[in-house]
C-alpha cells in the first residue's frame, strides 16, 4: 500500500541562510538539522521525503506526516514494507537504483550489516534528542561507536500469567519455583523456552554471562562471556528446572514454542515467559492474562532479557539526509511516539512516557517498559549470527541431560570462535 500526503503551501520568502550544526557545534537551527556537518537551507528543501514503515503499521503516519508537512512544507510519501526480512533486501535493490526511501525502519540487530554495506547513514543529532530515550535503546541504535538511528519501539520477554490460576505475579523466581513445585489447580506452575538462547539469555545474563564484551561502546567479537562463571551458573539454573521435571520434555526444540502456547491456552499453566507478540493470541484463547516484569533471580538480580529495538534510519542512498534526519527527530518526539503507541501498541522507549497514564495503565505495555530497563539489546554486529546455533545446541544438550553446563558452554564458545574466524576475519 502506498499513500501520499500533499499539502499546498503558500510561497515562502527567503529570509537568510540558516546554518546547521556539525559534529563539533552545539547550536541547531529551526529549519535544518545537520548530518556529516553539511549545511541545510531553505533552498535545500526537497519537495518530498519517502518513508518506509512496517506492514500494517503506517496508519499513524497520516496525521504525523501531515503535521511535518504543515511545519516544513515537505510532502511525505509513505509505503508499507515488511520490516523483519523484506525491508533490508528491498533497500539493497531500490537504494542504488534511486527508487528507495529517505527514511526506513529496521530491527536493531540488522544495523551492523547495513551500516557496513553503506545502506544506512550515520546520524548526527543533539544530545537533548538522545536524552529522550532509555540508554539501552540508544545503545541498540549504535554500531561501532556510531549512531545509526533513533529508537521507535522495544520488545522483550516478560512474565505472562493466567489470573484464574495465579492471583498476582510473584516477586522472585524463588517464589515462582515454589509455585512450580506446587502448582495447585494448574498442571505446570511456570514454563519458559530456556533451550532457546533468546529466552535463556534472561537467566544467563542475570547471573553474569554475556555474549560479547562491550569496550568503550563497541562490541568486541573476540571477547566472549558465554562460558564464564556467571554464564555457567545461569545454565545450571536452567538445568535445574528440567532435571526436577518442572518443565515437560515437549517444550524442547523446534516445536517447543507451540507446545508451550498450547498448554497455556488450555489453562494448564499458571505462568510463562513470553513476549508482547503472544498477548493477543492468549487473549483470543479466552485466557484472562496478567503481565509483569520478570521476577528477580535467586542472586537478587533482574533477569537480563534480550531486548529488540526497532528504529528509524536514514538511507545511505538518500540525497536528502539532513531533512530525513530532521523527520526522524520529529516522529520520535514524546508526543508523536505516544500517538504511535496508541495506534500500534508498540511500546516506545521515550523516558518521559514510561509513567504516562496511557502506557502505565496498559498492563502489557507497562510490563515491557519495566522489563526493558533491565534488558540488554541483542548484539547488532554481524558476528552475532554465529552465536545462535552453537548456543541452542549447548542448551539442548544440557536440558536433555547429555552434557554438563561447563562442558556445553565451552563447546559452544569454541564453535562460535571458529565460525567467527572462518566467516568474519579480514
Amino acid at each position: 500500500m502506498k499513500k501520499t500526503l500533499t499539502l499546498f503551501m503558500a510561497f515562502l520568502l527567503m529570509i537568510g541562510v540558516l546554518a546547521a550544526c556539525g559534529p563539533q557545534d552545539e547550536e541547531t537551527t529551526d529549519e535544518g538539522t545537520t548530518n556529516e556537518g553539511t549545511e541545510t537551507t531553505e533552498a535545500d528543501k526537497p519537495e518530498k521525503l519517502i518513508v518506509w514503515e512496517d506492514q500494517e503499521k503506517s496508519g499513524w503516519l497520516e496525521k504525523v506526516a501531515a503535521d511535518f508537512t504543515a511545519e516544513h512544507g515537505i510532502e511525505i510519501e509513505f509505503k508499507e514494507v515488511e520490516m523483519a526480512t523484506k525491508m533490508k533486501e528491498q533497500l539493497r535493490l531500490d537504494g542504488p537504483a534511486g527508487t528507495g526511501p529517505d527514511v526506513l525502519t529496521l530491527p536493531h540487530d540488522q544495523i551492523g550489516e547495513n551500516a557496513l554495506a553503506g545502506h544506512i547513514a550515520p546520524l548526527t543529532v543533539d544530545q537533548e534528542v538522545l536524552d529522550r530515550f532509555t540508554e539501552s535503546s540508544v545503545t541498540a541504535q549504535t554500531f561501532d561507536g556510531t549512531l545509526y538511528g533513533l529508537p521507535k519501539s522495544s520488545e522483550t520477554p516478560v512474565l505472562v500469567y493466567n489470573k484464574a490460576l495465579l492471583s498476582e505475579a510473584p516477586a522472585s523466581m524463588d517464589d515462582l519455583y515454589e509455585i512450580a513445585k506446587n502448582p495447585g489447580d494448574a498442571e505446570y506452575g511456570f514454563l519458559a523456552l530456556w533451550d532457546n538462547f533468546y529466552f535463556a539469555h534472561g537467566p544467563i545474563g542475570g547471573f553474569g554471562g554475556y555474549v560479547f564484551e562491550n569496550v568503550d561502546g563497541a562490541l568486541d567479537a573476540s571477547a566472549l562471556g558465554l562460558n564464564n562463571e556467571g554464564a555457567v551458573e545461569g545454565i545450571s539454573y536452567i538445568q535445574k528446572w528440567y532435571e526436577e521435571g518442572l518443565f515437560p520434555s515437549g517444550i524442547v526444540g523446534e516445536n517447543g514454542g507451540s507446545a508451550m502456547d498450547g498448554l497455556f491456552n488450555e489453562g494448564k499453566v499458571a505462568a510463562v515467559m513470553n513476549g508482547p507478540w503472544s498477548f493477543q493470541s492468549y487473549k483470543d484463547a479466552g485466557i484472562d492474562i496478567g503481565m509483569a516484569a520478570l521476577p528477580t533471580l535467586p542472586n537478587g538480580e533482574h533477569m537480563q532479557t534480550f531486548m529488540g529495538v526497532k528504529g528509524w534510519h536514514v538511507s545511505g542512498y538518500s540525497e536528502n539526509q539532513e531533512w530525513a534526519t530532521k523527520f526522524v527527530e520529529f516522529i520520535t518526539s514524546d508526543e508523536n511516539s505516544l500517538y504511535r503507541f496508541e495506534q500500534t501498541q508498540e511500546v516506545p522507549t521515550n523516558l518521559a512516557l514510561i509513567d504516562d497514564p496511557t502506557i502505565a495503565e496498559n498492563e502489557g505495555a507497562k510490563a515491557v517498559a519495566e522489563q526493558s530497563q533491565h534488558a540488554t539489546p541483542m548484539p547488532n554486529i554481524p558476528e552475532m549470527g554465529e552465536v545462535w546455533g552453537p548456543m541452542a545446541d549447548a542448551l539442548q544438550t544440557v536440558v536433555t541431560g547429555k552434557a554438563a553446563p561447563q562442558e556445553a558452554a565451552d563447546t559452544a564458545v569454541d564453535q562460535i570462535q571458529q565460525n567467527i574466524q572462518a566467516n568474519h576475519s579480514n
